[in-house]
């Protein structure tokens, strides 16, 4: 692995530890913005930004730039603080412009894993699904999480 995936890894392990800390916190007296608080950290800050840094490490024809590195470390997590920031104190404009914020980071790493080899087809195409999967999903559980909070 070389030091593209490093900041993913780090902040993906950081999510993941988070989100257990905060279900511990929260077991004494569960709500229902604290569960998804704990979703979303496990499963998008922590789980997806993991398989985001060593997918594009794997797949890459030519190592990211530190600066397309750097952009998408931004995106992707300052995508994911509006998104639970805004939904944890429901403010519904800074949820969408993680939202947002979500898409940018998805299309550069898409632009930065382009071409991935005839060798590793399968996991350029299960790379792109991630991503597909976290571009569907992002406005359905931002719309899930505005629902409760109204």
């Amino acid at each position: 692995m070389n030091r593209t995936a490093a900041p993913f890894l780090v902040i993906g392990g950081l999510g993941i530890l988070a989100g257990g800390f905060l279900s511990a916190i929260s077991a004494a007296a569960p709500s229902y913005l604290a569960s998804w608080a704990v979703a979303y950290l496990v499963l998008v800050v922590g789980f997806a930004q993991l398989l985001l840094g060593i997918g594009q490490d794997q797949l890459a024809v030519r190592r990211p730039s530190t600066g397309l590195v750097a952009a998408e470390v931004l995106a992707f997590n300052l995508a994911n603080v509006a998104v639970l920031v805004g939904s944890l104190t429901s403010i519904v404009v800074l949820t969408w412009i993680g939202a947002a914020l979500i898409v940018v980071a998805m299309v550069l790493f898409i632009w930065a894993a382009r071409g991935g080899g005839s060798r590793h087809r399968w996991l350029l195409y299960l790379f792109r699904a991630m991503i597909v999967i976290l571009l569907v999903s992002a406005p359905i559980g931002i719309m899930l999480a505005d629902s409760r909070m109204g």
